[in-house]
């Protein structure tokens, strides 16, 4: 019998792995960072784990097989230092960056200093401009592999306390569909994941379990995301699944963005 389509069939679970591959992973140390680490390396990847606390970056490079490295990922001189740590020890073997960094400040405009609007730029987008210019360079010349990058609802809607922060991680998502419009004839891929509220260790320590009760309600899965739920989207976009996908921002948050912020009502039909 013949079928209209014509063309072979993937193995589509082996283009989730990444054996031969090699990743450097920006943020390591904690939460998303560690939880992305061991997705990559579960299926095959070796990680550059870089953070800014050697001592994170150790932990997590013994738990996954990878190699720790500190950094300052806002420096010029030291993302210049981690790519040719990368080149070196990955050669032809490197094939993406994933780059977790990111931190709100949170305060409404009108109590922020100019001190604080520079520092949370640098936080959420230096350190990207910086992994697209040189690490985007490094894997053109290989013509193949991906960018990839965490950037927030904060980006798409307002949140509350969160202007600058939104407003940082707005052209985070920008720079990425324009980093990808640049590095795509190269056959270099580029995409972020937009999460929502994420229980990473340091937002647990910084919030009430009323807050966290208060987003569970909000939310329609009734649940708060969990850093391994973001490392799942990235190990996707890293992937040959993901080989047509780039330029995209996909929100991860449970579907709250979706929601509209009203009362809930219910209108009778007349008697």
């Amino acid at each position: 019998m013949n079928y209209p389509d014509s063309h072979a069939v993937p193995d589509f679970a082996s283009l989730l792995r990444h054996e031969g591959r090699a990743f450097v992973l920006l943020g390591a140390g904690d939460g998303m960072g560690r939880q992305t680490a061991h997705a990559l390396g579960q299926c095959g990847a070796r990680v550059l784990c870089v953070d800014h606390d050697l001592s994170l970056a150790e932990v997590v490079a013994r738990e996954v097989g990878g190699i720790p490295m500190a950094a300052d990922v806002t420096q010029r001189a030291d993302m210049q230092r981690v790519f040719a740590t990368a080149e070196a020890e990955f050669g032809e073997r490197f094939a993406g960056v994933v780059d977790i960094v990111g931190m709100a400040t949170t305060a409404p405009l009108a109590e922020m200093d100019d001190a604080a609007w520079t520092a949370q730029f640098d936080i959420v987008l230096r350190h990207a401009y910086l992994a697209i210019q040189l690490g985007g360079q490094a894997l053109a010349k290989r013509g193949v592999g991906s960018l990839t990058f965490v950037g927030s609802i904060s980006g798409e809607v307002s949140v509350a306390n969160q202007a600058a922060y939104g407003t940082a991680k707005a052209a985070l998502h920008h720079l990425v569909r324009c980093a990808a419009h640049e590095l795509g004839p190269s056959g270099v891929r580029v995409n972020a994941v937009a999460p929502g509220f994420v229980r990473t260790p340091r937002l647990l320590k910084a919030l009430s379990t009323e807050f966290w009760e208060g987003v569970s309600r909000a939310n329609p899965m009734r649940r708060v995301a969990v850093p391994a739920d973001v490392a799942a989207a990235l190990l996707f976009l890293t992937s040959d699944l993901a080989r047509y996908v780039t330029a995209n921002v996909l929100t991860l948050d449970g579907g709250t963005s979706s929601v509209a912020a009203l009362p809930e009502f219910r209108v009778s039909r007349p008697a």
